[in-house]
């Protein structure tokens, strides 16, 4: 039986852990890893993030809210395609999806995803048939309900893999990320696009999963093929 957590509850995970974060974390670094960044390298503090892209020469650092200097891309999918990032390492830090895998970075294996990954996160569940099972639900410590309904939407999948997806994207669609995002697109904010939530909901987009694992300390982020 599988456990739906938030963040505050990862002291007590073991096993494997799935870690959600749709809007917007995870459906950047999907997009991030499709479009050929050689690595997402997860972190959970700001100034940390600084640090490694000054010990990694031409990395990138990604944050999401407001713009700060020394970053240099932003939480949002629509933007990063526009970005220069073939080869490239970036740093990414999030207010909850990063801080999610920092804190389960022992689980193995430890999956990040939104949507965009959903059913090949299944189909690497049903072959692992990992007798623990974690989903961390990033957003408002558990209750969000875009993550909550990507986790069980996945969770449903490994059990029954013609489940519909519509009802659960339906409830990410109408979450109140979704509308926070649009009404500050629509107010101009940086770093906000208003096409960010279809793309965080264009589930079943790629057909890989997003596995991290601790290479020389750090917590990296890259593409696994299913």
């Amino acid at each position: 039986m599988a456990r739906f957590i938030g963040i505050g509850e990862c002291e007590s995970v073991s096993g494997a852990a799935v870690v959600i974060d749709v809007m917007r974390a995870y459906t950047v670094a999907a997009w991030a890893l499709h479009l050929g960044a050689a690595r997402m390298i997860l972190v959970d503090d700001l100034d940390v993030a600084l640090e490694l892209k000054s010990r990694f020469p031409g990395s990138l650092a990604l944050k999401d809210g407001a713009p700060a200097e020394g970053f240099d891309l932003y939480n949002s999918p629509a933007d990063l395609q526009e970005a220069d990032i073939r080869g490239k390492t970036i740093v990414q830090r999030t207010t909850a999806g990063t801080i999610g895998a920092v804190a389960v970075r022992h689980c193995r294996p430890l999956i990040c995803t939104g949507f965009v990954c959903a059913s090949a996160v299944a189909r690497r569940l049903r072959d692992l048939a990992p007798d623990e099972l974690t989903y961390v639900v990033t957003g408002e410590d558990g209750t969000a309900e875009e993550d909550l309904a990507c986790a069980e939407y996945i969770d449903a999948l490994v059990r029954n893999p013609d489940t519909d997806h519509a009802p659960y994207i339906q409830r990410a669609s109408e979450s109140k990320a979704a509308i926070d995002i649009l009404q500050a697109a629509a107010e101009g904010y940086t770093g906000i696009n208003p096409r960010d939530v279809d793309m965080c909901v264009d589930v079943n987009r790629f057909d890989f999963t997003l596995e991290a694992s601790v290479e020389d300390e750090l917590l990296v982020l890259r593409k696994h093929q299913v």
